[in-house]
């Protein structure tokens, strides 16, 4: 064998059916599209996301930059100024900020926020710090601890 005697096997390839071509041939006419009408035209088929006319999907929804996550984080959250109130060497969590009513409301874990400044030393317990406000919790004296 060699590659000039190569050739498909036998009925493996098939004529294609060449349409439009007179009544004798079996397609004849309207070629197998049917009457009238957008699909039986040349040329026929509409582009990606066309809709007749109406105005595409791509076109009616809102064009947002992003997403939004589906399940974030919320925390409840409290600046480090809001901590200066506190006496010294006070262990702070989400339930006894309550109780000194510094919070009113809990939404989630507590996360600590950097704004303000602080002077006395706390013992803070929470889900989430800020770098701002681990620094100053820790520049004060204090030490921050990550409630897992």
């Amino acid at each position: 064998m060699r590659l000039n005697d190569l050739k498909p096997q036998k009925g493996s390839k098939k004529r294609r059916r060449r349409v439009g071509r007179g009544i004798a041939a079996g397609q004849g006419a309207s070629a197998g599209l049917g009457m009238r009408g957008q699909k039986s035209r040349s040329g026929s088929s509409t582009r990606p996301g066309f809709e007749g006319g109406q105005q595409p999907l791509y076109r009616r929804i809102p064009k947002l930059k992003g997403f939004p996550l589906v399940n974030r984080k919320v925390y409840t959250t409290i600046n480090v100024e809001k901590l200066a109130s506190l006496p010294a060497n006070t262990e702070v969590t989400l339930e006894s900020l309550r109780e000194a009513g510094i919070l009113t409301a809990a939404k989630g874990p507590l996360k600590i926020l950097g704004n303000g400044e602080l002077g006395v030393a706390l013992n803070v317990k929470a889900a989430a710090f800020t770098g701002q406000a681990r620094s100053k919790i820790e520049a004060a004296g204090g030490s921050c601890e990550v409630l897992g």
